[in-house]
């Protein structure tokens, strides 16, 4: 089969069992051609939390570029699978931008693993401008304040920062999943005015 047709076939992510079924094959051939595949480079290889051997297939990891989901990968105990293929070319992508993506994605288990960029932070000031364009101020302060609760060493934020962040009087709870509160950070909710989608037994990989 030619390289074209196999990654037109097997593009996006998948698993050995996956690529059998798609390309109709026995465990010997998928792995053939998954790894005639990533001898292009068309393959990357993750390990999911159960030890399954994930493959993102897709013609734009020949071109380099990193995702948002490597990056909380690379610092996260906790791994996230991509739902799609996001890459980044052209630039850097830098953990802030990448902390303002997990956010946006509403996804327990991305917000959940992205806790970790906080201990990597180093541009507040960007933090803030991306969090700001976004309107995401709040949900940023209340998920830097869970993830003190619940790490060492991740850097104070700026007085600035927090107080320009912090909500107004008038400002009304707002989700960050809908429909999840936590029952175990209801101080932090509270000073955010934002519903926090974890509790303690949620993180226990952060201890």
């Amino acid at each position: 089969m030619k390289i074209e047709t196999l990654l037109k076939k097997l593009e996006g992510v998948q698993t050995l069992e996956s690529v059998m079924s798609i390309l109709n094959a026995d465990r010997r051939r998928a792995t053939y051609y998954v790894h005639r595949l990533r001898k292009r480079g068309y393959v990357k290889t993750k390990r999911l939390s159960d030890n399954t051997r994930v493959y993102d297939i897709s013609f734009e990891n020949k071109l380099g570029g990193i995702s948002y989901y490597d990056i909380i990968n690379q610092n996260s105990p906790i791994k996230v699978a991509a739902p799609k293929v996001y890459k980044v070319y052209g630039k850097k992508a830098v953990i802030e931008e990448t902390l303002i993506y997990a956010i946006k994605t509403r996804s327990l288990r991305t917000i959940l693993a992205a806790l970790a960029l906080f201990k990597k932070i180093e541009d507040w000031m960007t933090l803030y401008r991306l969090a700001k364009k976004n309107r995401i101020e709040r949900q940023v302060g209340a998920l830097y304040d869970l993830s003190r609760r619940v790490m060492r060493k991740i850097p104070r934020m700026p007085k600035r920062f927090r107080n320009n962040a912090l909500p107004k009087k008038e400002y009304p709870f707002e989700y960050m999943i809908e429909g999840l509160k936590s029952k175990d950070f209801k101080d932090i909710e509270n000073i955010w005015k934002i519903y926090l989608p974890f509790n303690k037994e949620d993180l226990e990989d952060y201890k």
